[in-house]
Order: structure tokens, then C-alpha cells, then sequence
């Protein structure tokens, strides 16, 4: 078969494929020229899905009518100054988009420099179709229309238009995000369903886009190291999502999906959050040209950088770092239901079967009248209890969490604090202070271990004390002294101390599952928290143990100056803070 040279049109559509996916992709192409264009306003209309209609307006510097007939060109760009292509600092560079979008749709391209006249082009699926002046204000407006209408094979493969409107506003969250001095709007199917104006903060901006409530529960990014620079904000681990469509990261400005940057991300929060967990988060990374290639896909979603091993390393840094400072700050958002379930329960009479009986004292009195005493007896006491103030109590001042009250259920702290009443959840908290003590205790050295006063011998079957033996001697460094006791039994000589009268066959079962869930390739250390956590859980306070008022204090305290412990092993909260507000609005003074 001979060789032959494609047409243009052919090319065009090609070219097209790499580019224009989706609507998406498309708008994405759009929309990054408006910004490179210099604009500081950016309007967007949809119409099904992106599919009928894509219309990007920007108030940029337009393009002249040469220009115009210049940029519908392949190849053709404005980006590029000269070929130095590593050292590129826009976001679109391949001159391929505005030809490639008009090969496979409609496309009305209208322009105007400030101080001219405006001008417009039509192209029809390759084709120039008209040309003229236009009536326009300075700037550029984009209008595409029936997006592979004359494309069957491509048009069908498309989503609903729902779909196709998710993802393109996704992908303006993203452009907006990284550029808070920008104003942007979209629109679909008359619809405003965005609107962001220009010269917020970058917290302000991404907190606008993803949820207000993370300007409260998230802790601001700031670490440069050897001339790379990383900001942005992150979520305390109790503010997380069932999926990880809340993690944005951008490199130079440029919205990028890298698995390099996930995968940070995750190993930042290992120990923080529960496996079906994702962290919200915005990311923004600032590397020199010459250290990132921006240009290793044709859509420009990933980047190749030339130290990946220094980059994913400045990111769980950064993360940890911010994270730790955050000490014992956790997510305070109050269930709705909940404060409706206090507001709408009516205070009921009392019932007669709350009396075992009624007995009836009478004494003598002076006078005609006798006093009567009654003596009931409840059926059963509420499970709440508090210890007589023997002293006056300590002032709520100075300390964050507060200070003790008693106890509910055997269960919740009641404490209370300067600004409202604070709950804690006495096993949340304490397994997250074992676990912290545990890690600080393994840094220095290894656990301490204590010696049980009879050795305890723990059946299980044949695979699961295989793997604990495999692991016995990285087990001693956590204080666990295991040996294997026959087929099917491990012997048990000594726990972490840390751990008191912990459940030992408990205990040794929980690690023989979570081993079974381990890479045999990996170090135990390598999964320290998997391990430390399973311990610190068996070796935490238990929900149903009564707590002197003392005790509680001391707990509080030690979670006020540990970090991560407004969080449990599992990246729930163990603290919610009714604040004075809230309590008002309970009892209708609000």
C-alpha cells in the first residue's frame, strides 16, 4: 500500500480526537485561551450538556482579524515566543484547539482589540463559511454549536447531557480555582449554577467552590524547600469525603490529575483517615520550568517532573506539617436532625409506671393540718452521673476543651468551655492518645513492654500464627512478645505497657487479621499505623467505664496538647463543641 498525505480536513478531525474528547475538553481549551488572553472576566453558557451549545465570553485582548484567520490554523499560536518550549508559562501552547473544535462543529469565533473594530468568522466542520464585522465589546467570544453532529461514530459514545455537565463544570471549578483574580460565571440551559467574582483569596476562592465550611475546618499549606514553593489549603482529617472528588492540584497554575500528587496525598493521611476515606483538599505547586514537562499529554492533565521522588516528599511534608499544628482541632458540624430532635421532643407529664409505688408519710402538726410526705421510687436512674464539688471548680478559661461536668452514658465527657458545652467520646479520644504516644514511643527506640505475670496462650488456626511467627521479632519492637505454641496457639509473654489491661487474646487475634491484609514484600514498619492503631484500640478507655471527674480533666488536657487528637484512628471526631449559640437556639432564645 502506498503512502499518501492526508487531507486537511482528515488531519484536522485527527487532531480533533486528541483534543476534543467531550464538551469538556473542549470548554477546558476555551476557556484557557480567555485566560491567557489576559481577561478578567470569563462568562460560559451551556446548553445540553455542552453538546448544543459551548459560548465562552472574555473581556481579554482580542485578536485582530489577521490574527483571527491566523488562529484557526493548525499549528498557529501566540504562546510560544520563540523555542524554548520547556520554558512555556501559559496554559494552552499547541495552536490546535480553536482548528480542531471547528472540524467537528460549528464554530462562530467573534473578536475585537480595544480601540477597533470587531470582526467575525464562521467555520462549519472545517469549513469557512462567512466572514464580516461584528458588534462586540473588547475581548473574545467563542460560540460552538452541535458539537460531532456530522460526527455519528463520535457523537454516540458521548454520556447524557447530565454527564457531560458535570464534567464540564468540573472543569471550570478547577481553571477558576487556580485563579482567584479572575471572575467567572456559568450558565446551563439558563440556568446560573456558578458564580465567583474577582480578587478573592485563595482559601476564599476554593472554600467558594468546594464547601464554605472548609474555611472553619481546614488548615492553610505554606513550605518552600530548594526552589520549589507549596500552598494551598487542606481539610482536617475529620472534614473528609466518601470519594476523592474534592482534591484539587495544580502545578504552575495548571489544573493537572498526576496520580504522583494523589497518591502524596493519601500517604499524608494514612494514619488520619479510614481506607474508604478521601481528604478535601487544594494543592497549588510552584516548580521551575526546567524541573516539570508539561507538555506529556495532548489535553495537558499530566505533567512529568524531573525529581518526582523530592516532589511527592515535599507534599506529605507540607501536609503533615500543617496537620500537626492543627493539634486537637476537629470538624464541629452539628447534625441538623439532631438539634431538631432536641427542639421538637415536648416535655412530657409524668407518668404514673415511673413510680414503683407511692408511700405516704404523715406527721403529727400542730393546728387542724397534717404534712404529708411523699417518697417516690424510680424504676430505674438515669445513666448519667457527676461527682459532688467538693471544691469550687476550676475556671473554663484557659483551657480549650473546657472542663469536666460528669459523664453520660458511660460513654461522653460532658465539659464545659469558656464559648459553649463540649462532648467527647472517651474511646475516640483516648485510642487517638494511644496511638500518638505509641508512635512518639516507636521513634524513640520501641514500646515499652510489660511482662504478663502467667504467659497467655492464644489459639487460632494454622495461617494466622504463620504470620504472626513471620513477624514476631518487628512485633517485640511494639512491646507484643509473641512465640508459637504448637500448630494451631501463640504464646503470649508480654504487651505494651502503655496498654494496661488491655484484651489480650482480642488483641493478638485483630493483628493476625490486619497481617493477613499486608504485602509479605513490606516491612511491619512500613504499616506501623495499621498495627499501632489496632493496638491503641484495645488499649484505649472503653465506652462503659465510669470516669472520675479527675480523670476526664486529665484526658482533656492531654488532648489539647496532642496532635491529631480532635480525631480517631479512624477519621471520626472524637470532640463536638455545642457552642452558647446552639444551646440558645435549643430552648427558643434565639
Amino acid at each position: 500500500m502506498s503512502i499518501r498525505r492526508l487531507p486537511e480536513h482528515l488531519v484536522n478531525r485527527i487532531a480533533a480526537g486528541e483534543v476534543v474528547e467531550r464538551p469538556a475538553s473542549a470548554l477546558k481549551e476555551l476557556v484557557e485561551n480567555a485566560i491567557d488572553a489576559g481577561a478578567r472576566r470569563i462568562a460560559i453558557r451551556l446548553a445540553g450538556g455542552g453538546t448544543d451549545l459551548i459560548e465562552v465570553t472574555d473581556d481579554g485582548c482580542g485578536m485582530t482579524p489577521p490574527d483571527m484567520a491566523l488562529a484557526l490554523e493548525r499549528h498557529a499560536t501566540s504562546k510560544l515566543p520563540d523555542e524554548a518550549i520547556e520554558n512555556v508559562a501559559t496554559l494552552g501552547f499547541r495552536g490546535e484547539a480553536l482548528p480542531s473544535i471547528a472540524s467537528v462543529a460549528r464554530l462562530t469565533l467573534e473578536s475585537r482589540v480595544r480601540g477597533a473594530e470587531g470582526w467575525s468568522r464562521i467555520v462549519d466542520n472545517g469549513a469557512l463559511v462567512s466572514e464580516g464585522p461584528a458588534a462586540i465589546p473588547p475581548g473574545t467570544r467563542v460560540r460552538v454549536d452541535a458539537l460531532f453532529e456530522r460526527v455519528p461514530a463520535r457523537r454516540k459514545f458521548l454520556r447524557s447531557a447530565r454527564s457531560e455537565y458535570a464534567a464540564s463544570l468540573d472543569v471550570v471549578r478547577r481553571l477558576a480555582m487556580a485563579r482567584p483574580d479572575i471572575a467567572f460565571s456559568l450558565e446551563h440551559d439558563g440556568r446560573r449554577s456558578l458564580s465567583v467574582g474577582a480578587g478573592e483569596s485563595l482559601p476564599d476562592r476554593v472554600a467558594a467552590l468546594t464547601d464554605r465550611a472548609l474555611i472553619d475546618n481546614g488548615v492553610p499549606i505554606d513550605l518552600e524547600r530548594e526552589g520549589l514553593k507549596l500552598g494551598g489549603i487542606a481539610g482536617l482529617p475529620t472534614f473528609n469525603r466518601g470519594i476523592a472528588d474534592h482534591q484539587y492540584l495544580f502545578v504552575n497554575g495548571r489544573p493537572v490529575k498526576d496520580r504522583l500528587l494523589v497518591g502524596a496525598v493519601r500517604g499524608a493521611y494514612a494514619e488520619l483517615l479510614a481506607r474508604d476515606r478521601h481528604a478535601v483538599v487544594a494543592l497549588f505547586l510552584e516548580v521551575p520550568a526546567n524541573m516539570v514537562d508539561v507538555n506529556v499529554h495532548p489535553a495537558k492533565t499530566e505533567v512529568r517532573f524531573r525529581e518526582p521522588a523530592m516532589v511527592r516528599g515535599m507534599i506529605v511534608s507540607g501536609l503533615k506539617r500543617a496537620l500537626d499544628e492543627a493539634g486537637h482541632r476537629s470538624v464541629q458540624r452539628l447534625s441538623e436532625t439532631a438539634l431538631a430532635a432536641w427542639q421538637q421532643e415536648p416535655m412530657a407529664p409524668a407518668s404514673p409506671q415511673l413510680w414503683e409505688d407511692r408511700q405516704w408519710d404523715s406527721r403529727p402538726a400542730t393546728g387542724q393540718h397534717a404534712v404529708f410526705e411523699r417518697r417516690p421510687n424510680f424504676i430505674a436512674p438515669p445513666m448519667a452521673r457527676a461527682e459532688p464539688a467538693y471544691a469550687p471548680p476550676p475556671e473554663t478559661v484557659s483551657f480549650p476543651l473546657g472542663v469536666a461536668r460528669g459523664q453520660v452514658a458511660k460513654t461522653y465527657i460532658v465539659a464545659e468551655a469558656e464559648d459553649g458545652l463540649v462532648l467527647v467520646d472517651q474511646h475516640a479520644a483516648h485510642e487517638r492518645l494511644v496511638l500518638e504516644r505509641m508512635r512518639k514511643a516507636m521513634a524513640h527506640g520501641g514500646v515499652a513492654a510489660q511482662a504478663l505475670l502467667l504467659p497467655e496462650v492464644i489459639e487460632l488456626d494454622e495461617p494466622a500464627c504463620d504470620r504472626l511467627e513471620a513477624r514476631a521479632a518487628e512485633l517485640t519492637e511494639f512491646g507484643l512478645d509473641l512465640e508459637r505454641f504448637g500448630p494451631r496457639a501463640m504464646l503470649v509473654r508480654s504487651v505494651p505497657a502503655m496498654l494496661g489491661q488491655s484484651d489480650v487474646t482480642g488483641l493478638v487475634t485483630d493483628l493476625a487479621d490486619e497481617l493477613a491484609a499486608f504485602d509479605e514484600t513490606l516491612s511491619l514498619k512500613e504499616r506501623l499505623d495499621h498495627v499501632a492503631a489496632t493496638m491503641a484500640c484495645h488499649g484505649s478507655v472503653r465506652a462503659g467505664r465510669v470516669l472520675s471527674v479527675a480523670e476526664m480533666n486529665a484526658l482533656l488536657r492531654e488532648m489539647e496538647i496532642t496532635p491529631h487528637s480532635g480525631q480517631c484512628n479512624h477519621g471520626r471526631p472524637t470532640w463536638v463543641k455545642l457552642q452558647h449559640s446552639d444551646i440558645e437556639k435549643l430552648f427558643g432564645r434565639k
